[in-house]
């Protein structure tokens, strides 16, 4: 399994979509087709059950490709039990604070960097029997991508704090919310966006951690040179693009 935070740290950048609706673990197969590094599975905005997530995980680790999960919430209960259903990556939605991103680090690093408990022999360690803990532990600190979003004016009030905390790896703009807390809902690419959007890539490059945004392709192209992490999309835009350009076509008819 290539370790995406190894490669992170190596200088590369590593690219994504997110899955919001579609639960076939057949989609993973697609993207890794396509392309992708990783799928960033939506569990805030969606409806993804725990035993859904850990055959999509499961067969993501075993093709070679990232599965990031967007958890619903800051807690244990909904970070580390993904964890440890098989993700090697989390993003929480609307990180702040500094104590927040403590708390993400908390329940996301095993000992001695967070706190989150160890079980032997499950998805985390690919059902292996015979592992040892330390190094099960060192090797999931190792690989684990622990993402704060970044998507609130606090947020970017707080952000150099933000990526000063240990165990942070990688800080993701999210337009939408960000543009609706600054004033300025959907107006993505507006001064206020832009500054924003700056001080975040200049506190990760200040801090050393990775610098991520979740937008459109002229967003991305804007900060293209200092981005780490890009993602772009939802499966639900690839249906509704499809579905529209099928609908076009064969109206012709």
């Amino acid at each position: 399994m290539t370790n995406l935070k190894e490669k992170l740290l190596s200088g590369q950048k590593i690219y994504g979509t997110m899955l919001r609706v579609v639960r076939n673990p057949a989609v993973l197969l697609m993207a890794k087709d396509a392309g992708f590094d990783f799928v960033m599975i939506d569990c805030e905005y969606s409806n993804y059950t725990i035993e859904t997530f850990h055959d999509m995980a499961l067969l993501a680790n075993a093709i070679d490709l990232g599965c990031f999960f967007r958890a619903s919430m800051l807690s244990k209960e909904c970070i580390s039990r993904f964890l440890d259903a098989g993700a090697n990556g989390v993003m929480v939605p609307m990180t702040e604070t500094e104590a927040m991103a403590k708390e993400l680090v908390r329940w996301s690093k095993y000992p001695p960097v967070g706190e989150r408990g160890f079980a032997a022999g499950g998805a985390p360690t690919f059902y292996k029997g015979g592992v040892k803990h330390g190094d099960a532990m060192a090797a999931g600190n190792g690989s684990i991508v622990s993402i704060a979003q970044i998507e609130t004016k606090t947020a970017v009030e707080n952000v150099d704090a933000i990526a000063a905390t240990e165990g942070i790896d990688v800080l993701l703009i999210g337009p939408n919310d960000l543009s609706i807390s600054l004033g300025v809902p959907g107006d993505t690419m507006c001064p206020a966006m832009i500054e924003a959007i700056t001080a975040t890539a200049d506190a990760c490059e200040r801090h050393g951690k990775k610098f991520a945004i979740h937008g459109g392709a002229k967003m991305l192209g804007r900060f293209a040179d200092r981005l780490d992490m890009l993602m772009m999309q939802n499966d639900i835009d690839v249906l509704r693009s499809g579905f529209k350009s099928i609908s076009d076509t064969i109206h012709q008819f």
